[in-house]
């Protein structure tokens, strides 16, 4: 019986038909496919998700590839990847951090640059960037921003490196984390995402790849994706899929979340979404996603805030038990939100785009524009540091994140402040000492 068995295998194995190289050109190009073939599978730890549906993304990462990048030379170049938010930046750069990083020694992408505080984050991120690119990486302690700046310069100096950083807004963050070309090994390439384009060119960044919103078809297709499930819309809905394509202009943000938002609702639903959205014209990211928010649930209406206020990039587990103990409900709702692309969970972690982050904020904010002492959540340095050290508590706040820059004075507490604050849930320190 085995003797059969490997009879008909061996058969099987020669009946296979071969693949026929006509030139020593072809003979290369087959070689290389088949070495970054077997580097991908080798590195399958290196890779980033991308998207659900990454709908024209394939010949925008060819053509930063081909026109910016260019792996073959032994320059030091260092791109950027302009444009505006929720146009597709750091979907991009993760797309392009997976066709090329496993052709470097290292590599490292460091996400949401932009989140960080200005001083105690950005050392942090040059101790993520250490940890990531040696193996050793975790011992590594920088105690400050230029010990990291000696630190990066002395270790990568001759190390052939993939670096992108993220979602940069401020100068500092670049002088940081890649200050100068002479920095990095020959071959390197450090890739940055911004919506600053003279920030880039302070820096001396003049490769710039500028991302373009979605044209009519990619932008119906990835509409339809999330609305319907498939590339197409279904029968008597073509014409309200034109009409949101339009109004949010090949957004990929935007399209993504109003489209999963309409996904399964009537014909009278898709109406009222397309009168809500003409009467916001002219429109903006904001106020589109707004529409969206404003027809949750008061749980989720309140999930989503604490996320956007607290919880981002926490792990994902930890924040299920502590929204659970507020009472929200989260096990029921999280779902909801995740499948209305409101939040989504990575590597363990609950993460939100930068847009609906900053969206939910500002609806915080809003609560009470000049007076912070009247919003639910405090998390702004600033504005937590007026509401302690004078007597303006009240029973409006329900949740608070003491989050100061390294070096700040010692926070003076007034009692007063304290016992006004009576519906209190939730309060995190992270980086304050406090005198009563």
């Amino acid at each position: 019986m085995k003797l059969q068995l490997w009879k008909a295998a061996l058969q099987e194995v020669a009946n296979l038909s071969g693949y026929h190289l006509r030139n020593g050109n072809e003979y290369s190009i087959f070689i290389e496919g088949i070495v970054q073939g077997v580097s991908r599978m080798a590195n399958d730890h290196l890779y980033l998700y991308v998207a659900k549906h990454p709908v024209g993304l394939k010949h925008r990462v060819e053509d930063v590839n081909l026109h910016l990048i260019s792996i073959g030379t032994n320059d030091v170049r260092m791109v950027g990847i302009l444009g505006r938010g929720g146009v597709g930046k750091t979907t991009l750069a993760k797309a392009i951090y997976n066709s090329v990083a496993f052709q470097f020694e290292a590599s490292c992408f460091l996400e949401n640059i932009g989140q960080t505080n200005q001083e105690y984050g950005l050392v942090q991120l040059q101790e993520t960037l250490l940890s990531k690119i040696f193996e050793n990486g975790r011992s590594l302690k920088v105690d400050n921003i230029d010990m990291g700046i000696n630190m990066i310069r002395r270790r990568l100096h001759s190390k052939r490196v993939l670096l992108i950083l993220d979602d940069v807004y401020r100068l500092t963050q670049l002088e940081g984390l890649a200050g100068h070309y002479d920095w990095f090994g020959e071959g390197s390439r450090i890739i940055i995402t911004t919506r600053d384009s003279h920030m880039l060119e302070r820096h001396g960044v003049y490769s710039i790849y500028e991302m373009m919103e979605l044209n009519h078809d990619e932008a119906f297709q990835l509409f339809c994706w999330h609305a319907f499930k498939r590339e197409k819309p279904a029968d008597g809905y073509r014409e309200f899929v034109e009409e949101m394509i339009k109004l949010n202009a090949g957004n990929p943000l935007l399209l993504t979340v109003v489209g999963s938002h309409l996904y399964g609702r009537s014909e009278s639903e898709w109406q009222q979404a397309l009168i809500q959205n003409k009467n916001n014209l002219p429109c903006n990211i904001y106020s589109q996603l707004k529409i969206v928010y404003d027809r949750l649930s008061e749980n989720e209406k309140n999930i989503f805030l604490d996320i956007a206020c607290f919880f981002r990039g926490d792990v994902f587990d930890d924040v299920i038990k502590i929204l659970d103990s507020f009472g929200f409900s989260p096990k029921s709702w999280i779902p909801r939100l995740i499948e209305k692309c409101l939040i989504y969970k990575l590597d363990e972690r609950l993460q939100m785009h930068d847009l609906l982050c900053d969206m939910g904020k500002e609806i915080v904010r809003q609560e009470s524009p000049q007076n912070p002492r009247a919003r639910s959540r405090l998390y702004f340095h600033e504005d937590v540091r007026e509401v302690f050290e004078t007597d303006t508590g009240t029973d409006r706040v329900e949740a608070i994140l003491v989050d100061f820059p390294k070096g700040s004075d010692i926070i003076r507490l007034s009692p007063k402040a304290i016992k006004k604050i009576t519906r209190l849930r939730f309060f995190r320190c992270r980086n304050a000492h406090f005198l009563a």
